[in-house]
């Protein structure tokens, strides 16, 4: 799997573009940007992931001998586009908002520079491995919030849905917020946390309960987390290890990252029964975990009954993002370079408002409260324009336009989102490690009011466009209706 050659990962229509492309001799640099128009799960906010993937495929895109003689074979395109093929490299440059960055709708995650043929070429890539995880990212960023602190495990590689997504489901709940998976082979290629208990089939495999207890707590002492709902988790399951965690502690075994899981019933009552009989026994500091198709809203629900848990292990509703499956992020052309080197905007129409586009080689600039060092709003702006931090910044809202915010010079912070990743084909950024990344993503959740976090109703982070991509965007529209007219 980690020596896919991944360049046939795209829609054939791609391809028969490309070939359009290269017969009728179309070598114009273009611009086109990567956004999504509606945040996941009704939310405040998105995580932006996968930059680090996206950057592996530029890396290695190549047409080998067996993508070329596949391509043959369908019949559809000619001998002269199939050399051209050959010694294709991506040689244009991409720009990104780097992983673990809270993101907002219609901003450019990522834009591609290119001859219109590599970029072309590169979209649904690109798409899939953001829109994947991207998605889960944000997922595990909630489920994260909902814990209130307490640790959270993402262990749903038997539900994902195939092994990459799995694998980089895995790679992106960290990112979010999560203290490691059980996925094994994740923890491998991305050099994170991996962990997890035991089975049912554990419990069962013994001729009782106890013995099974006693069995595994020998052979991982200082990882000893007991199952306890096998056959009756207050009656047998947590006496059984409270028992077991005595003898432990008579024999002189240090008790470290101990506790008890439950995978059935009410999570609630059954969490604060068992924390009575732990405490009484004398193991106050005893962890209890909780699993059963957990999302966001039921931990949510669970800490607000007073359940006493304080681990979560999160599986299916997690690495499907069951309750919202897709992220929606979308590829449009923004401009074209013309003779001289000056980028042309270009504007896509739709009968819906949410689906026309911002024209034109953009930027993203961040507004923090300099007091609070909080997000005020995003301002989309061309390249080049630029907002010394003395002036004040007049933001409207680029659909209710008289909805104005004048904030005053000295009392805000700018940042640039967009970091250049690729120049002229030659990868220029260094990717952080995972974990890294997730302790920026930590940084950049706090930097988010909490009117925005909460799950129902939140507060929409405003979006807004600059005075000058305004008035461009504007002429567009009027140009085109005019052109409608005619």
């Amino acid at each position: 799997m980690s020596t896919m050659n991944l360049t046939l990962m795209t829609d054939l229509y791609e391809l028969t573009m490309m070939q359009g492309y290269f017969k009728t001799n179309s070598t114009e640099t273009v611009v086109f940007d990567v956004f999504y128009r509606k945040n996941p799960c009704d939310g405040g906010y998105a995580i932006v992931a996968g930059l680090d993937q996206v950057i592996d495929y530029i890396k290695n895109l190549r047409f080998s001998e067996e993508d070329i003689s596949y391509l043959r074979s369908l019949k559809i395109f000619e001998e002269d586009f199939l050399e051209y093929l050959k010694n294709f490299r991506f040689t244009g440059s991409l720009y990104a908002i780097p992983e673990g960055t809270v993101v907002f709708p219609k901003e450019p995650l990522l834009k591609v520079i290119a001859p219109i043929m590599e970029a072309q070429l590169v979209e649904t890539a690109i798409l899939t491995i953001i829109n994947h995880q991207s998605l889960i990212a944000t997922k595990a960023a909630r489920v994260v919030y909902a814990a209130k602190g307490d640790g959270i495990m993402e262990f749903g590689l038997r539900r994902a849905q195939g092994p990459d997504a799995g694998i980089y489901g895995a790679r992106a709940a960290v990112i979010g917020g999560c203290i490691g998976t059980s996925n094994v082979l994740t923890g491998q290629l991305f050099d994170v946390p991996v962990m997890g208990t035991h089975a049912h089939s554990w419990i069962m495999s013994f001729p009782d309960e106890y013995t099974a207890f006693k069995a595994y707590a020998k052979l991982y002492p200082g990882a000893c987390t007991l199952l306890v709902d096998t056959y009756d988790t207050l009656r047998s399951g947590v006496p059984n290890a409270i028992r077991v965690f005595t003898e432990m502690r008579e024999a002189g075994i240090p008790l470290k990252n101990y506790g008890i899981r439950l995978d059935s019933g009410d999570l609630a009552y059954m969490s604060k029964q068992a924390r009575k009989l732990l405490d009484a026994a004398g193991f106050e500091d005893a962890k209890i975990a909780a699993s059963s198709d957990l999302d966001e809203h039921l931990i949510y629900s669970l800490k607000n009954q007073g359940a006493a848990i304080n681990s979560w292990g999160v599986g299916t509703n997690l690495i499907t993002s069951k309750d919202c499956p897709a992220f929606g992020g979308v590829y449009k052309l923004a401009a074209i370079q013309d003779e001289n080197g000056a980028f042309i905007p270009k504007i896509k129409l739709s009968e819906n408002t949410e689906k026309v586009t911002n024209p034109g080689n953009k930027t993203v600039y961040r507004i923090y409260d300099k007091q609070h060092r909080m997000i005020r709003a995003d301002l989309i702006a061309l390249v080049g324009e630029d907002y010394p931090p003395e002036n004040d910044i007049l933001l409207f809202d680029p659909v209710e336009t008289w909805k104005k915010t004048r904030i005053k010079g000295g009392t805000y912070l700018l940042r640039e989102l967009l970091l250049p990743i690729f120049l002229d084909g030659e990868c220029v950024y260094e990717s952080p490690s995972v974990m890294e990344i997730r302790d920026y993503c930590t940084k950049e959740k706090a930097t988010l009011w909490d009117e925005t976090k909460r799950f129902y109703n939140p507060h929409q982070v405003y979006v807004d466009l600059s005075d000058k991509l305004y008035r461009i965007k504007t002429s567009l529209l009027e140009e085109m209706g005019r052109k409608a007219l005619n």
